[in-house]
């Protein structure tokens, strides 16, 4: 029985005092059921606000979902299903110019190099798709033995890097033909990579490790420790930061020389999420907290909104642009309202 429904019981009878025994257990469930709501709630309290009171300058419905946000000069691209498919906006204007359908869906990390955005497909036929930059076309699907989901991919050197499995091979792919150049063996658990500084950045979802591979020699440079179950990884500021979906903290680690900087507490574990930078601050959602802000310059968590919405999100041409995957939706937030 509901809390919900055990309070309506209730007071069909005439209160707890007037139903004994069964009036008390009912009670006694309804507030331990209150309060493991109340504990379980997601977060830092003291610096939380309502999310709806956030208001976007422009909203694009893309689809059933909105998932995985990539940022380019001229344009912000964000994956969807119903139908499969990428689509651009134009920042310029706030209008959808593009929809790119794809073969399944996209079903991680979006990244831009090489003239094209670059789109693990999931489905019957795992592969990666190739956009093209210019013309705005779906060139090639370079077919794989299999797309992780929850993953993502980087284009850094002269190569494409991506997952193969959960075991941590890890695939340094020609972005002109798409053929294996490489394989590399990781961490178990190397799922999402990031290139910054000249380097491919790896987090280690089993390792509690975050992996630099030089993407020249194609080598493991070394590792550094990070917060539980580290998934999604940023740049700034000189650091790498990962999104710790073990217990919901932020880690950062100095590019430099792979050093442990801080662990930062959100209060924001389990599964999805997305983090990213700009703005001399990083950025971070999770669905039910769309919204929480870190300032760089003192790891200080700076503001979370609490609310429906969220999952990923990039910070680009002077905002953030914040999917709703539930609602299909993303929504685009300048930086002089996202402010303590």
């Amino acid at each position: 029985m509901s809390g919900l429904l055990a309070i309506r019981f209730v007071e069909a009878k005439g209160g707890c005092a007037g139903m004994g025994r069964l009036g008390s257990i009912i009670g006694a469930l309804v507030l331990a059921c209150a309060s493991a709501a109340s504990a379980a709630a997601p977060g830092l309290p003291g610096i939380q606000t309502p999310f709806v009171g956030l208001k976007p300058v422009a909203s694009f419905k893309v689809g059933a979902t909105a998932d995985w946000v990539a940022i380019t000069p001229d344009a912000v691209w964000v994956g969807a299903t119903g139908p499969f498919s990428v689509q651009r906006i134009d920042p310029r204007t706030n209008r959808e110019t593009d929809k790119v359908e794809l073969p399944g869906e996209p079903c991680a990390g979006l990244a831009t190099g090489f003239g094209a955005l670059w789109v693990p497909v999931c489905g019957d036929h795992p592969g990666l798709a190739r956009i093209d930059l210019a013309t705005r076309k779906l060139t090639a699907v370079t077919p794989l033995p299999a797309v992780l989901a929850e993953a993502g991919i980087a284009a850094g050197g002269d190569s494409l890097w991506l997952p193969l499995d959960a075991k941590g091979t890890f695939a340094r792919l020609d972005p002109k033909t798409g053929r294996l150049r490489q394989t590399l063996a990781l961490p178990a658990g190397s799922y999402n990579p990031l290139f910054a500084g000249g380097v491919v950045w790896v987090t280690g979802y089993d390792s509690d490790r975050l992996t630099a591979v030089d993407p020249v020699r194609g080598v493991v440079l070394g590792e550094a420790p990070t917060g539980p179950h580290p998934r999604f990884l940023a740049a700034g500021a000189g650091a790498i930061w990962t999104l710790n979906q073990g217990d919901g903290t932020v880690s950062r680690v100095a590019m430099a020389d792979r050093r442990p900087v801080a662990t930062i507490s959100l209060g924001l574990p389990g599964h999805g999420g997305d983090i990213a930078f700009g703005d001399g601050r990083v950025f971070v959602t999770l669905s039910g907290v769309p919204l929480t802000t870190v300032r760089a310059a003192d790891n200080r968590p700076l503001r979370q909104w609490v609310g429906p919405g969220g999952d990923s999100l990039r910070v680009g041409h002077g905002a953030v642009w914040l999917t709703d995957y539930k609602g299909g939706r993303i929504d685009r937030f300048p930086l002089a309202r996202v402010k303590p």
